[in-house]
């Protein structure tokens, strides 16, 4: 697909990514009712709807025959068997969606192979629209459609840093490792987009996925890995190898790393370092 159809699709997934937002709003204003429960989670109506308006678009506006989906509404179990696939989080924080938090975003990723392609991420109640082409760049629209470039901080020793953590979903292990870290300060924030989106406008610098009972999945991070990587920053498991998408299986089990990118290897090292001390105790 060469860099044309690429801008003319991301242009497409933009204007989708304001619609889905919109519809979000519309829920999370009104009275939120029929929350269901996943296995992994609750469902509102408002995660039906918003993944609905985008496949339907996406159906629309580029036919049904160049792309596939992966949505956290109708993963299946198994690898969606094409090159292109769309990896989508019609809402991602349903729990701070549903705790009237702000804190919850929508996640379109095009992936090509495995690897982000295009990202876009919505957060709504912001009021803002973070979107990256792979090679180009990351930017940021608002309501107005003022867009504007984005870069990570240059906060570049450890001890500068800030972190910027979930409320809730740590385990013991991973609070351990938290707390191990020396970083200057946390910022505690819901929804990964939302958090990728604060270390872009620079008021945090490290956000860690360390995996328990459960792991964070293909659609958390795919969108959120390109625009956080293509505005200057790192985003990889603490071994160093970069994540993969629509494997199959969408949990992403062990550590992963996001980081505005200067001390990202040595971060990686540490985490390494003090799991081994953590689990060996």
């Amino acid at each position: 697909m060469n860099q044309q159809r690429l801008e003319a699709v991301l242009a497409i997934a933009r204007e989708i990514g304001w619609g889905a937002g919109d519809i979000l709003r519309r829920h999370y204003k009104g009275d939120i009712k029929d929350i269901s429960n996943k296995a992994d989670g609750p469902v509102t109506k408002a995660d039906i709807a918003a993944n609905d308006y985008i496949i339907e678009n996406f159906h629309a506006k580029l036919g049904t025959e160049d792309f596939a989906y992966l949505s956290e509404e109708t993963y299946d179990g198994i690898k969606v068997e094409h090159p292109w696939v769309w990896i989508i989080d019609p809402l991602d924080g349903t729990r701070d969606f549903i705790d009237q938090t702000g804190e919850y975003a929508v996640h379109i990723c095009l992936t090509h192979e495995g690897r982000p392609v295009i990202g876009v991420v919505v957060i709504p109640e912001a009021e803002k629209l973070y979107f990256a082409l792979k090679g180009n760049g990351t930017f940021v629209e608002t309501r107005d459609g003022t867009v504007t470039p984005i870069r990570v901080s240059e906060r570049n020793k450890p001890e500068e840093l800030l972190l910027v953590a979930s409320r809730t979903h740590r385990d013991q292990r991973f609070q351990d490792l938290l707390n191990r870290l020396p970083f200057k300060d946390r910022n505690y924030v819901g929804s990964v987009g939302c958090k990728i989106a604060t270390i872009l406008e620079q008021q945090s610098d490290v956000y860690i996925s360390v995996s328990g009972k459960s792991a964070a999945k293909d659609w958390d991070f795919a969108a959120p890995e390109l625009i956080l990587t293509e505005a200057g920053g790192k985003f990889s498991y603490f071994e160093g190898n970069e994540v993969l998408y629509n494997q199959g299986d969408v949990k992403k089990w062990g550590g992963i790393m996001a980081s505005n990118g200067h001390c990202h290897a040595e971060l990686c090292q540490m985490s390494i370092e003090i799991l081994k001390e953590i689990d060996a105790a």
